[in-house]
């Protein structure tokens, strides 16, 4: 599943997904969200993986958006710079949106600098863990633009609407120990046992049912948007599908006989 800019390594169901520009501390090429598309779009779809770790390799989480892709859209034509920015736009919502409805649980492991659009593709996943060595920054002042990857519906859900403001006007760098009490980080972990930690967490995470952890992300991710009532009822339709679900009847029948056994014995 590997490509020359993404890097997929799968072990006991937990996929690590290393974004591999180092040179460039990861900054996301439209070659590179290409190949991030697909490598997502696959470990989506199947349904032996069953959560996902996102890592950089090299020194960098990800530095954001190529600027080297930034000039070259402004020397587009003026007539075609607005709709080619509208086109450019549309695969960066399907890539954060892949992410974010991902029907498994998903992890950020940010082991060093998640800038401008790298911070927010740390917040389209579930968990951020942070090595000693992250920073979180939103950028995006700096180059005369707006968070274009989530992070204005992402971070103030994690920080409230103040601080989020405060932190994207500023585009200043908030490190691992800030972002771990903001709650921009969820755990912290250190340089050398990142990885390991993320992937046992994840490990944590997906041993209950598929059927039921994908339906209620589904569901999570739409509460803060809909009303009670609404919740209340997608609740109850994906309950029904779970009552049908392998996996709550194989554990329905492990536990009536796990009482039987006690009650023979008793």
């Amino acid at each position: 599943m590997s490509t020359d800019l993404i890097e997929v390594r799968i072990h006991e169901g937990i996929a690590t997904l290393h974004l591999n520009r180092p040179e460039k501390r990861n900054a996301m090429s439209d070659d590179m969200r290409t190949q991030f598309i697909a490598a997502l779009e696959r470990i989506a779809s199947d349904r032996e993986i069953r959560a996902l770790v996102l890592t950089g390799n090299g020194k960098g989480f990800c530095a954001g958006g190529d600027v080297a892709g930034m000039e070259r859209r402004m020397q587009a034509p003026a007539g075609e710079v607005g709709f080619n920015g509208w086109a450019r736009q549309q695969r960066v919502h399907y890539t954060q949106s892949l992410l974010h409805t991902m029907p498994k649980p998903t992890i950020a492991a940010v082991n060093g600098a998640a800038s401008g659009l790298g911070a927010d593709t740390a917040l389209a996943c579930d968990f951020i863990i942070a090595s000693s060595e992250a920073s979180f920054t939103w950028s995006y002042i700096n180059r005369g633009l707006i968070p274009d990857g989530g992070g204005m519906y992402f971070l103030p859900r994690r920080v409230g609407l103040a601080k989020a403001k405060e932190l994207i006007f500023s585009g200043r760098k908030v490190e691992a120990e800030e972002a771990l009490r903001l709650g921009i980080a969820d755990r912290l972990s250190q340089a050398e046992t990142l990885l390991s930690d993320a992937q046992a967490w994840a490990s944590e995470l997906s041993k209950g049912s598929r059927t039921a952890l994908a339906l209620g992300k589904a569901i999570l991710n739409q509460s803060f948007e809909l009303p009670a009532e609404q919740v209340f009822a997608q609740g109850s339709q994906a309950q029904g599908i779970c009552y049908t679900s392998t996996e709550h009847r194989e554990a329905v029948m492990a536990f009536l006989e796990k009482s039987a056994a006690r009650a023979s014995k008793g």
